[in-house]
C-alpha cells in the first residue's frame, strides 16, 4: 500500500485560515446590535435571553438571530438552565481579532491584560 504524502502546511496557507477566522468575527461584530450584546455580556459577565431582548430593544426573534450569529463565531456560549439559557461571553474567541487590530495599530499584543 502506497503511503499517502502529506502536503506541508505553509505559511500562506496558515495566514488564509486566520484571515477567514478574522472575517468570521468581524463579520458577527458587524451590526450594532451585535455590539451591545458583546458590551452587556461583558459588563454582566453571564445573561438571560429575555435581559437582552429588554436592553437591547429589539424583537424576540430579532435578537434570537443575533445571538445564533454570535454563538455560531464562538463569540458567546448558551448553556440551557430551564426553562431559559443563560448566555455569556467567550473573550478568547476575540484574541484573533484583538492580536490583528493591536498589530495594524503599531502596538505589541500582549497576553492576558485587560
Amino acid at each position: 500500500m502506497p503511503a499517502v504524502k502529506v502536503a506541508p502546511r505553509s505559511p500562506a496557507a496558515a495566514a488564509r485560515r486566520e484571515d477567514d477566522k478574522l472575517a468570521l468575527l468581524a463579520k458577527a461584530l458587524g451590526h450594532p446590535a451585535r455590539i451591545g450584546i458583546v458590551r452587556m455580556l461583558h459588563d454582566r459577565k453571564t445573561c438571560i435571553g429575555c435581559d437582552i431582548v429588554d436592553e437591547i430593544g429589539l424583537a424576540q426573534s430579532t435578537i434570537s438571530e443575533h445571538l445564533r450569529i454570535l454563538k455560531s463565531a464562538g463569540i458567546i456560549t448558551g448553556e440551557i438552565e430551564r426553562p431559559r439559557i443563560c448566555y455569556s461571553l467567550d473573550p478568547s474567541a476575540l484574541e484573533p481579532l484583538r492580536r490583528f487590530l493591536a498589530k495594524a495599530v503599531g502596538k505589541p499584543a500582549t497576553v492576558g491584560k485587560c
